[in-house]
């Protein structure tokens, strides 16, 4: 469920009497600080690497551990750099909580570093192909044909220990038809390489978002035995609130089933696919792409021919290009949240995932038309 530094095991493998016969021989002590209580030393420290792990980590820690994001309110993780204090810290955590192969910085610390236990999303998560979600990167802004093989995936549903009688009306399993625009990516922008094609943005179903909880519960347990069952029942309480709101989503977005949902770029591939929406991306995963004017024609044909009312763009990025084309096709432009990060604004309004996905899906259900 999670991965263990080699020294730790090594450690756990010696003698306790040579560690007693050490401890006795003064080799153990250190100098106490009088600043430090016994809780303080005590506590787990967890380091996370964007915002949707943060969420988690310290639900699930339920203020029994320090849990610190490398990245910071209104910071893009997809470019974060790292100062050397804060690779240093991702090797003094006792856990780490992160995304391999989305933030190239915080996968270089943890190799380099090594800390003590490291929770992968990446190894946990049934991640996407960007091809399914929509996710890829169109070359120049041209898309010379679209497929329609827009997959929705509730695979995971059958594992998930909290079963909704609702997913069985809105299952998709059968369905396929993927509106994902097939053609080659060649600027090397493309945000699914480093995730060796899959589409990284997995949180934004939070199913498979709840599958983080227990491991950073075994996790934390590992690293702070003592408080092992509050770790286990801060999982399961997570696990039980990201299935209900699922099932509101699910409810609420029933009836738009086949509506075209207009992005900036393709970060909305996950809900989408669950919950049975076209998304038509401006730009393909790297929001930071400039739409060539053949794919802005190319978009403006879409809103015409699909009577899409509203194209959505997120908080991190300029809504420039977008609120220039909405405005030119008489259409509205409005924010979806990808939860890369929260805003200075959110955290000063104590904001949260889920608070924050209960906003997108007002967003939504006011934005998409019924097809």
């Amino acid at each position: 469920m999670f991965r263990r530094r080699r020294s730790l095991l090594i450690t756990a493998a010696v003698p306790v009497a040579l560690l007693a016969t050490w401890a006795f021989a003064g080799g153990g002590q250190t100098p106490a600080d009088p600043a430090t209580t016994d809780d303080d030393a005590t506590r787990a420290s967890v380091v996370t690497s964007f915002y949707p792990l943060q969420f988690v980590a310290e639900r699930v820690a339920g203020g029994l551990a320090d849990v610190d994001n490398l990245t910071p309110p209104a910071a893009d993780p997809h470019h974060l750099e790292l100062s050397l204090a804060r690779v240093r810290t991702v090797g003094t955590a006792d856990v780490v909580v992160t995304l391999g192969g989305f933030m190239h910085a915080v996968d270089a610390a943890v190799e380099t570093q090594e800390p003590a236990r490291v929770v992968d999303a990446a190894e946990l998560v049934d991640l996407l192909p960007a091809t399914v979600t929509g996710g890829h990167t169109h070359d120049d802004g041209e898309c010379s044909h679209h497929s329609h093989d827009h997959s929705h995936d509730h695979s995971h549903d059958d594992d998930h220990a909290h079963d909704h009688s609702h997913d069985d009306d809105h299952s998709h399993d059968d369905d396929s038809h993927d509106h994902a625009h097939e053609h080659d990516d060649v600027d090397g922008h493309d945000h699914s390489a480093g995730m060796g094609g899959y589409d990284p943005h997995f949180w934004l179903d939070p199913l498979r978002l709840a599958r983080l909880a227990q491991p950073v519960a075994d996790a934390l347990a590992d690293a702070d035995p003592a408080n092992a069952d509050a770790f286990a029942a801060n999982a399961a309480a997570l696990e039980r609130e990201l299935a209900d709101l699922d099932a509101e989503i699910a409810d609420a977005l029933a009836p738009f089933e086949g509506a075209t949902l207009v992005t900036n770029h393709t970060a909305f591939g996950y809900l989408a696919a669950r919950h049975g929406l076209a998304q038509v991306g401006i730009t393909g995963l790297d929001h930071e792409i400039e739409p060539s004017p053949a794919r802005l024609r190319e978009i403006g044909d879409v809103v015409r021919e699909n009577g899409v009312e509203t194209i959505f763009y997120e908080t991190l990025v300029s809504p420039r290009v977008v609120r220039t084309l909405a405005d030119s096709l008489g259409v509205r432009a409005t924010v979806l949240d990808t939860l890369e990060g929260l805003t200075p604004q959110n955290a000063a309004a104590g904001e949260d995932f889920i608070s924050l996905m209960r906003t997108n899906l007002t967003t939504l259900t006011e934005g998409l038309v019924v097809p």
